[in-house]
């Protein structure tokens, strides 16, 4: 059982509205942690109003992204667990690493510097944004079919398409083209510090249908932290692509999520 009060700080990744963590809040508030999802910064607060008004969020990085949520976790009465999804689960790997958080659960993250694995479903996902070089400073958005490759490719069409008109937003291009250079950039935003010892427990999730962040890139991941004494664990869902935290199986993530909680003590 949760600390009464622990806050847990959701992040959402691309394409994502931050309202989409709902159902995982009530799971975590009835599991006793106080928990919160705050968008990227400029998001709006309706999908209707995130999509209607996509350049506040157009010139994101992940270096604003990261310094946002430090804003967020410093209003808060104690560090927080987070709990993040994508290019979300990039961002908390830093927080972690840096010391800002007490513990962390990557759901399919986005690969972190050192990460080397391209494979073919990834870059196809990637090249939405990619294909053309001004979207580094525009926000991009999914087509239906595009979701439903990069999100929902083991999901029934039907739900996937609930799931695009629910919670799809347009996402800033900028942390694609920081990823496509991250291994040639010494600063680059995407550096994580996965050799250091004294951070807190780290759980990375897979999903074996992902098709936006393929097993071979968790596992890629997995390999740069095993330089590291501190807890980092790995579960695997087979049959989940990469909306397995918002698509009609996401309580078995969460209660994994929640079981992983409970054995750290925190």
């Amino acid at each position: 059982m949760a600390t009464p009060g622990t806050p847990v700080v959701f992040v959402h990744g691309l394409w994502l509205h931050a309202s989409s963590w709902g159902p995982w809040i009530d799971r975590f508030r009835e599991a006793g942690y106080d928990p919160v999802a705050p968008g990227w910064p400029g998001e709006r607060e309706t999908v209707e109003d995130a999509r209607n008004q996509p350049d506040a969020v157009a010139r994101n990085g992940v270096g604003e992204v990261v310094a946002h949520f430090l804003e967020v976790i410093g209003g808060l009465a104690r560090k927080p667990i987070a709990v993040r999804h994508s290019f979300g689960g990039l961002v908390v790997q830093r927080l972690l690493a840096e010391g800002h958080v007490s513990a962390a659960v990557a759901l399919d993250p986005a690969p972190v510097k050192g990460v080397l694995a391209l494979p073919p479903s990834a870059i196809r996902v990637a090249s939405v944004a990619l294909r053309n070089p001004a979207n580094r400073g525009r926000a991009v958005a999914l087509s239906r079919k595009q979701f439903r490759y990069a999100f929902c490719n083991a999901v029934p069409e039907p739900e996937s398409d609930q799931l695009y008109d629910r919670w799809t937003i347009p996402s800033p291009g900028r942390p694609l083209f920081e990823a496509a250079v991250a291994n040639f950039m010494p600063g680059s935003p995407l550096k994580v510090d996965t050799k250091r010892d004294d951070r807190g427990p780290l759980l990375i999730t897979t999903g074996g249908k992902d098709h936006a962040v393929p097993p071979a890139m968790s596992r890629g991941a997995l390999k740069l932290y095993r330089k590291s004494g501190a807890v980092t664990d790995h579960h695997e869902f087979p049959d989940r692509g990469h909306s397995l935290g918002v698509d009609s199986g996401w309580s078995e993530v969460a209660e994994v999520a929640l079981g992983w909680l409970e054995k750290q003590s925190v």
